[in-house]
């Protein structure tokens, strides 16, 4: 199957809000809630994207003729290239009928650990959700991250003894999710934390790393850094719990500068090609996550399509290092990009 092919199959049973559009840029959802946009008036998710493209790269060919080597160390194990899947979840609410969570999590952990990558697995408010990530995590030797939303502690607990018997190779916390509208006035309740909050979920962790999604100020990093986080993602959750937030590309570089080289740093929010994560790279991300395109590419092909989509981007990340004189993620620097 070719990218082009995924897309129009994907058309046909990704609706009715997803248009599974050539360009994920939020323009065709805006602020379809259900459904894949933003919240308010749609403005973050297209924010998000646009950013990435305002910002150019440096192309500087006069360097060693070797090869480019895109591999990464996540935690112990390694990836082919720094991207993963991002976490997501209430599949029949948000992009119709076809798969519901559990489906959706079991074909994504295999098809990117077969593709060489990572996913990070969604939850929700049916236990079962979780449950069936666990199993898929194990099917694949742990080779993926179970992501719990902010919930009340003892939930949080009985959570964590289902996943890190999957032996993952880290848990993340979507502590953004606070702000998503139908966890509002659920059972089990969802909330912020308290850095002494998080410091008693690390405890929890016996160990693992543990990862902190949606991060957007230096001070947020600084307390992910304080409560003992191993890494964090900086995100505003593709602009869905907060509208008119700055972009992620926006905050990122003070973001790195303060808490680089302590703690994991990835970053989502609008990226889409091997150009975009190279970008994010120069930046001070070390990886990155890619959340609505690996939906479209699951509706569309299956493990198949993943795969197809892993390999895109790959190759568009080695080939903009080729060009920009990297030969290894490391040699990526801020002084690559243009218009920062």
């Amino acid at each position: 199957m070719t990218y082009q092919e995924i897309l129009e199959q994907a058309r046909g049973c990704v609706g009715p809000y997803c248009k599974a559009c050539p360009t994920c840029n939020g323009l065709g959802c805006r602020n379809t809630v259900p459904g894949p946009g933003a919240k308010g008036i749609g403005t973050g998710f297209i924010r998000n994207y646009q950013k990435w493209q305002e910002l150019c790269v440096n192309m500087d060919t006069i360097c060693e003729n070797g090869p480019v080597d895109t591999a990464f160390d996540f935690f112990g194990q390694r990836t082919d290239l720094p991207v993963f899947a991002a976490p997501i979840g209430a599949m029949k609410l948000h992009y119709g009928d076809k798969y519901d969570d559990l489906a959706y999590n079991d074909i994504l952990v295999a098809a990117c650990a077969e593709a060489g990558t990572l996913a990070f697995t969604g939850d929700g408010t049916n236990p079962a959700v979780m449950e069936a990530a666990a199993k898929a995590l194990t099917a694949c030797g742990g080779r993926g991250v179970p992501t719990i939303k902010p919930w009340n502690i003892e939930t949080i607990r009985e959570k964590l003894a289902l996943v890190k018997a999957a032996g993952p190779a880290a848990i993340a916390m979507d502590i953004d999710a606070a702000g998503l509208p139908f966890l509002k006035n659920l059972q089990p309740p969802a909330g912020s934390k308290t850095v002494a909050e998080l410091r008693e979920i690390v405890d929890m962790m016996e160990g693992i790393p543990f990862i902190l999604k949606g991060i957007m100020t230096v001070r947020g990093a600084e307390k992910a850094l304080e409560a003992g986080a191993s890494g964090i993602v900086v995100s505003n959750h593709g602009g869905r719990v907060l509208d008119q937030c700055p972009s992620t590309a926006e905050v990122l570089p003070g973001i790195a500068d303060a808490v680089g080289g302590r703690m994991t740093i990835l970053v989502d929010g609008g990226i889409r090609t091997g150009m975009d994560v190279f970008k994010a790279l120069a930046l001070g991300a070390d990886g990155v996550l890619i959340g609505r395109p690996f939906v479209t590419m699951v509706y569309g092909g299956g493990a198949e399509a993943v795969k197809v989509y892993a390999d895109k981007l790959k190759a568009e990340l080695a080939d903009t290092m080729a060009m920009c004189g990297a030969h290894s993620l490391k040699e990526i620097r801020r002084d690559m990009i243009y218009g920062y």
